[in-house]
């Protein structure tokens, strides 16, 4: 499959009836003391609890599963979602997580009725894993962030955001392998202002950005079960560049305070990835202009 905007399209038709089209709110930006308008876009109200669910059930519903069901690596959020998917049509899954995955991930999986194997200490290593594990067995393994199929269903993300914020001029989105921020890309090119922000020791778009490619990055810090990718994915790279994507660099103290904010004052809980993009504009990293609009994925909310 080609990752295009005809492809978002068809992933969209694909996934009525399987997924839920999120709500939106509006955040009072005097109360975060921001100038500009901002809208949130609760993507973890999503099936699993984060926008994975939309490229995992994409990825089924137009590929031929095996008789061993479907495989997948992921450092919890793919992971939970392929279960989810998987049991929903009725495939066996396998899935693949490193030690650094948090509990609350680990138990939500579990109760997809997957079976889950922990392996080594990053997602690097639970995809070498999960490769190995493939070789002599019928199933089809379901990359988290680096499969047309995959980021066409989290680029379906961007039609909803079209439909229910029109005026949006800005998005800003966490990124870890770029399989949301590369769907979003795809779908806008440069028609939009993308504002990709990850953490210190997730920083595979900044690290890219610096070499002119990707490059491999060491995984710590906070969110290294939701955006700890080694190195950036070929469709996001080349997704991001297309759109002239920015980046922006936060570091976990900032994350943290973020998700305070939006749990104490707006009642809406995240996990480190869905607060990275606030963690931006409150920490003065980046900002938006009054007489833009921005719109803010909260990606998911499978925190500890």
């Amino acid at each position: 499959m080609k990752l295009d905007r005809h492809a978002i399209a068809s992933a969209a038709e694909r996934l009525n009836g399987h997924i839920v089209t999120t709500p939106v709110r509006s955040l009072d930006g005097e109360s975060l003391r921001l100038s500009h308008r901002l809208t949130l876009k609760l993507e973890h109200l999503q099936h699993s609890g984060s926008f994975k669910a939309r490229g995992a059930m994409n990825a089924l519903l137009c590929t031929e599963v095996g008789t061993d069901g479907v495989i997948a690596a992921s450092g919890g959020n793919h992971g939970a979602a392929v279960a989810w998917a998987a049991r929903s049509l009725r495939y066996p899954a396998n899935i693949f997580v490193p030690s650094v995955i948090s509990p609350h991930k680990l138990e939500k999986l579990k109760s997809y009725d997957a079976q889950v194997h922990v392996a080594g200490r990053e997602y690097h290593d639970a995809l070498s894993a999960a490769r190995q594990f493939t070789q002599g067995r019928n199933c089809v393994e379901l990359h988290a962030y680096d499969q047309a199929e995959v980021v066409s269903g989290a680029g379906t993300i961007a039609m909803e955001i079209d439909a229910q914020v029109p005026d949006a001029t800005t998005v800003i989105v966490a990124c870890g392998g770029g399989g949301l921020a590369g769907g979003l890309a795809t779908w806008w090119g440069t028609s939009k202002r993308l504002i990709a922000v990850e953490t210190e020791g997730t920083q595979t778009w900044a690290k890219a950005r610096a070499a002119g490619e990707p490059v491999d990055v060491e995984v710590s810090g906070l969110a290294a079960d939701s955006l700890g990718a080694r190195r950036i994915g070929n469709l996001g790279w080349n997704a991001l560049v297309s759109s002239q994507a920015e980046s922006v660099v936060v570091s976990d103290e900032e994350v943290a305070a973020a998700q305070h904010v939006l749990a104490t004052e707006f009642g809406i809980p995240s996990e480190p990835a869905g607060a990275a993009g606030l963690a931006g504009l409150l920490s003065g990293k980046t900002s938006i202009s009054p007489h833009e609009h921005g719109v803010l994925v909260i990606c998911g909310a499978n925190s500890e």
